[in-house]
This record gives structure tokens, sequence and C-alpha cells, in this order.
């Protein structure tokens, strides 16, 4: 009888394993549980919907999200693939029209005659070749399951999502479009904020009512997606600092730099919704209305999505799972979120990973051993060292690389060194592993 896998979600990690899974020839059954059961984050039923910001972040090669893209395209990545196609203005970032992107992987899943997608939900652990890419909002008798194969070396932490409004209420007369530093594009948009209107809105954003209302633990607040009242707890400039810093802009209103500036991310390629840019929030609805209306430019804002918080599940990887993030013992892998490779392009790297493994075990290959030089490989390392203490969520970044010896090299000349090193090692590796990666006549 022929084998078949079944992997759980239709995220963006459960997308690319099936994908990749069918592109090598295998039967897969992928099961995702929208719409019949939904969570708090999602708001459709189509698979690979991004519930967080639409941006997968840097395309710059000599940066670390940036070279993993390379990485992946090099390798086959179809959501990555179908990500540029849904591409939306951003600067240098890949920013997502995330309704088509999903269109795209929704059609490109059920056009593909060996994957069987199964709207149902999954409570246990399925039989046979599996693979679990639930997400970090993984169902509690699900979770529970895993939790009974890995024991309790497990841990959760909260996860917010920004607001996005709509383009047509903005106040353009205050409201400029422009890149930091004049550069070409001016894919922003800017709220630009004076003393007097920065320490107003302060002043309101850290009293304002929360959702969860206990105080957070510092381990329970992943630091990429704090809620943008606790960064502001820090300490009264710290957003001025952080996602509210004007630096690299002018308001054409003075010719001057503002004090403090919100900036816009376009939602979609039409621009008619803007994601709050560094607004993730656990601010009740009402106060975000009443606190984010006294952003200038936003006095009138229509909200398409208020930002909300959720608790996120993930496993102690380096402790409960082997080096190809199987559980020991069973024929189960974990993939994205749910093991801890925090972020987008981290959790389709997840998936494909899954993939690779999972068919290597099928067809009896020496398992996946990605170069550690690579954006791809220092990660895996990383969520796979039982020498790993306090493992927390993580998205990829050069301080997993290994460093470049006997050279000094100053921050801009470092990077662009791994990024060299590193398409060399990845590139053979993917030409010495014709088993793995050629597929349908390709590389």
């Amino acid at each position: 009888m022929e084998t078949q896998v079944t992997v759980v979600g239709g995220g963006l990690a459960g997308s690319e394993c099936a994908l990749q899974l069918a592109r090598r020839g295998v039967r897969v059954r992928l099961v995702e549980q929208r719409p019949k059961a939904t969570t708090p984050a999602h708001h459709t039923d189509g698979l690979a919907e991004l519930v967080c910001s639409n941006s997968l972040k840097s395309l710059r090669e000599d940066s670390a999200a940036g070279l993993l893209k390379w990485e992946l395209t090099r390798m086959g990545s179809v959501l990555v693939e179908l990500a540029k196609r849904a591409a939306v203005p951003a600067g240098g970032a890949l920013a997502v029209d995330r309704r088509e992107f999903s269109r795209l992987v929704t059609e490109r899943v059920e056009g593909e005659p060996l994957v069987e997608l199964v709207r149902e939900e999954a409570t246990s652990i399925p039989e046979g070749p599996a693979v679990i890419a639930a997400g970090p909002l993984c169902s509690d008798a699900l979770f529970r399951r895993v939790t009974d194969l890995v024991g309790e070396g497990h841990s959760a932490f909260f996860d917010a999502a920004a607001p996005i409004v709509d383009a047509e209420s903005l106040d353009m007369g205050v409201v400029f479009a422009q890149s930091r530093y004049g550069e070409p594009g001016g894919d922003y948009l800017n709220c630009p904020m004076d003393k007097e209107e920065y320490d107003a809105f302060y002043e309101e954003l850290m009293g304002a009512e929360r959702v969860i209302s206990r105080e957070f633990e510092q381990s329970d607040l992943f630091c990429a997606c704090q809620p943008v009242e606790e960064v502001g707890r820090t300490g009264h400039d710290s957003l001025r600092f952080g996602a509210l810093k004007p630096v690299g802009l002018t308001d054409p209103r003075t010719g001057r730099r503002p004090w403090a500036a919100v900036q816009l991310r376009t939602e979609n390629e039409g621009r008619t919704a803007y994601n709050m840019v560094g607004f993730q929030t656990n601010l009740t609805w009402g106060e975000q209305k009443r606190v984010f209306r006294m952003i200038p430019g936003l006095e009138h804002a229509e909200f398409f999505r208020y930002g909300v918080m959720h608790r996120n599940s993930f496993v102690d990887s380096p402790h409960v799972l082997d080096r190809t993030f199987k559980i020991p013992g069973t024929s189960c892998r974990l993939a994205g979120q749910i093991c801890g490779t925090e972020g987008y392009t981290e959790a389709i790297a997840s998936g494909y990973l899954a993939a690779l493994n999972t068919f290597a075990d099928l067809r009896s290959l020496p398992e996946v051993s990605l170069p550690a030089t690579g954006a791809f490989g220092s990660l895996v390392a990383y969520a796979t060292d039982p020498e790993t203490k306090d493992y927390q969520p993580m998205h990829v970044n050069f301080g997993l690389v290994p460093p470049i010896e006997g050279r000094r090299l100053r921050k801009k000349e470092r990077y662009a060194a791994y990024a060299e090193r590193a398409k060399a090692d990845v590139g053979a590796y993917v030409d010495a592993r014709p088993d793995l990666f050629r597929v349908e006549g390709k590389a």
C-alpha cells in the first residue's frame, strides 16, 4: 500500500510541507480545522493566513532574514515564490497582500492532485508518518496529545497583532508618504508628532485599559512582538527610540524631523488598507479607537481590524525533539511555531525541513544536515542543540551563525561575508543532495 503522510495545520509550515512532499511524489492528507473550528487570531478559512503583520521582513541578502529567503528560493520553496507574486510595496522588505497570498497558496494546494485537503479538527496524533504544524494556536486537545508524547518540557508565551486602518479615513494633510533618509519609493506613510502630542499620547497609552490585565513576566512576552504599551512601560522615550523613531524623516509641513512618527505599511496592492507598524497591542478595542485616534492624521481613522493578543504554545524543542524535529520513538515530527521557529519565513523553512526529513525517512535516505553557516541551518542548529538553555522562540539572526575566524570586520562587511559564505555552502549542499532537492526535473 502506498505510504501517505498526514500533515496537521494549513498554515505556512503545513502548506509548504504538504506541497514539498507532493512535489516528491508523496501522497499527503492535509488536515486544517478552519472553518469548522477557528482561533482568536484567524479571520478567514484560507490556507497560510497571516495573522499578525503582513511583512516577511527584509529581502537584503546581507541580512539574516533576506539570506533565509535566498536559501529557500535556491532550494525551491513554493510559498516564498507565491509571496513574491503577492508582494506589495514595502521598501526593502517582502510584504504581501495577505488575502492574495492566502488565495494563491490555497489555490496551489487545492490544485495539487497528491494532496487531499481535509477540513476537520485534529484532536489526536495521526497514525503513520505525520507532521504536526498546527501553529502556535494549536488546539488544546491536540497540544495535550503532543505534551503527552514530549513530557512536560513545554512552554508558552503571548503574541500580539497590530491594527489595520482604512486608507480613506486618513488625514493626508498631515500624513505623508516617505521612506527614511529620502530612499526612493515612499512606500510607508508617516504620522508625525511634536513633543506635546507625543507626551499626551504616551500618558493615555500608559493608562489605557488592557484585555489581559495582569502584569506580564518578561518571559511571557516574545520580544519581537511585544505590545506597544508594554514597550512604553520600559521608559517614556522607549517608543521614540523604537517603533516611533523619527530618524531619516522630514515633515513636509515644517521641513524638520518630527519628535516622533508612527509609520503605516500598506496591506494590499491597491493601498486601501494600512498596518500600524510596531503597534501590536493588548488594549481593549474601545481603548484602541480612543488612544490611537490621538495620533496626528488618525483622528478619524476607521479600523478594518483591531489589534489582538493571544496565547502561543510551543515545545522545548532542543530537549524533546531529535535533530530532524521528530519526537523520539514516534513517526511524528513538529514544524512551524509549535517548535519555536518564530517568524513567517522561519515557519515556511520549518515546514520545508519537515518535508525533506520525512521524505528521507520514507526513501531510507540520509537525514538532512544543512550547513550551520547558513541562515536556515543555524536556526535549525539552535533549535535542536541540547546545550541550549532556557529555550525561547527565535527569529533567524546572524548571532546564530559561526563567526568568521581570523578577520575583524565592521558590522556591514561582516554580514556581507556571512552571506557570501552561506551562499557558497548552501549552494554546494543543495547540489550534493539531488536525492533531496531535485524534483520534477529541476534542482
